[in-house]
């Protein structure tokens, strides 16, 4: 039985990775999707009378009260379950995981801007400098994990690998132009493995 709420839109990267940690943790029946419509010119009310900013997700809870954003509703949901901890309690291992999340954050958060850029703003007014440094964090990111993380991504779908999991899959779905797996070939074979997780399969935007 659902006893919270989750805004969203089915084609959020960053809903993906809350209702994939769901899944992992088998309390995917315990949330009921709200979906709502918004831009970045445009918010949702129902949003707006949750999180102040207009972003999504929110996570409604069962007394009423509100989180926001991914990060803090993923640390809430962690805490809910009995298995094994998809985010280290303590120590090294929580700051690296956490700090990978992070660059899997900052992935999307240059791909949804670049998304904006060239999708949303009208074309006289688009900046290419200003594209092609968001351009240049995706790969400095991507780089990084391919060239320094590719055992620890293998060694558990934690909280750093369900971001960029949902990282990757954003950038297949707005910027498949980039053709990102020719150039970090490890990373291809790492989510070709993940992405046919159940988790994964059951959050793919339709």
């Amino acid at each position: 039985m659902s006893t919270m709420t989750l805004f969203h839109s089915p084609a959020s990267p960053f809903v993906r990775k809350v209702r994939v940690l769901l899944h992992e943790t088998g309390q995917q029946d315990r949330v009921a999707l709200h979906e709502v419509q918004l831009t970045p010119v445009s918010p949702s009310s129902a949003v707006l009378q949750g999180n102040p900013a207009g972003k999504i997700p929110v996570l409604r809870l069962a007394d009423g009260s509100l989180l926001y954003d991914s990060r803090v509703i993923l640390d809430y949901l962690d805490a809910q379950h009995v298995g094994a901890p998809l985010i280290p309690p303590s120590g090294h291992a929580r700051w690296r995981r956490l700090s990978l999340a992070a660059l899997a954050d900052a992935i999307l958060d240059a791909a949804v801007l670049l998304r904006y850029e060239t999708f949303l703003r009208p074309a006289d007014k688009r900046w290419e400098l200003w594209e092609d440094a968001q351009q240049d964090k995706i790969e400095r990111s991507l780089a990084y994990f391919e060239h320094d993380c590719l055992a620890e991504l293998a060694s558990h779908f934690d909280i750093a690998a369900i971001g960029l999991a949902c990282a990757l899959g954003y950038l297949d779905l707005r910027q498949p132009q980039l053709g990102w797996r020719q150039r970090y070939p490890g990373l291809a074979a790492w989510f070709a493995e993940v992405e046919r997780r159940p988790s994964m399969q059951a959050s793919a935007p339709a």
